[in-house]
């Protein structure tokens, strides 16, 4: 073979060679492009300056813990106002109640006031009520037998039995001794029934 022949069969297979390193060269960047591209992009980004990438996650890890820390103050403003909140409630309740409970005391001691003097009206009204039946007792007494008995014949037997059982026994003896015998009857079951309640208590 002649020199001329080899120079042209190695030209033939470099040329084959070339084109086929440049078709897989091309696969490769189309299969990868993207992610090829955005790493050389970062790479040139950070060769240029370093600091862009880690300024950048930097200030947005800043922006991240200032907005939570101002999220968590608010947070805590808002549960400490509601405390407030709860306790002027309860110290306001607490007011309220020891002003009810002082009303009650006072209406109570005012009650107690009212009885006491209730108490002291009726027992005296009772001792001058004794008093009277006393004096009248003393006047049926002093009276002449007959005409006490007239008297006693208009009263009724409850009212008349009540002075009755408290005159004295000879006086009494005189009174009954001038009634009609069905009034003094009437009288005497009433006086004597009394007694027997009294004997039981």
């Amino acid at each position: 073979m002649s020199k001329l022949s080899k120079v042209r069969n190695s030209v033939r297979v470099s040329g084959s060679t070339l084109i086929i390193s440049s078709l897989l060269v091309s696969s490769a960047f189309l299969r990868f492009g993207t992610d090829t591209g955005a790493a050389i992009a970062q790479t040139t980004m950070s060769a240029i300056d370093p600091d862009v990438t880690s300024s950048g996650n930097n200030t947005t890890n800043q922006e991240d813990d200032s907005n939570g820390r101002e999220q968590l103050l608010q947070a805590l403003l808002k549960r400490e106002a509601q405390v407030e909140r709860q306790e002027a409630a309860l110290l306001q309740r607490e007011n309220n109640l020891k002003a009810t409970k002082a009303e009650v005391e006072r209406r109570i001691r005012v009650l107690e006031a009212s009885e006491d003097r209730l108490r002291q009206m009726i027992t005296q009204a009772e001792a001058t009520a004794e008093d009277d039946v006393l004096r009248l007792t003393t006047v049926y007494e002093n009276m002449k037998p007959k005409d006490a008995a007239a008297l006693f014949e208009t009263m009724e037997p409850e009212f008349a039995a009540g002075f009755l059982a408290r005159m004295q026994p000879e006086a009494a003896a005189k009174l009954l001794a001038g009634l009609n015998p069905e009034t003094a009857y009437s009288i005497s079951a009433i006086v004597a029934g009394r007694n027997a309640r009294a004997s039981n208590l």
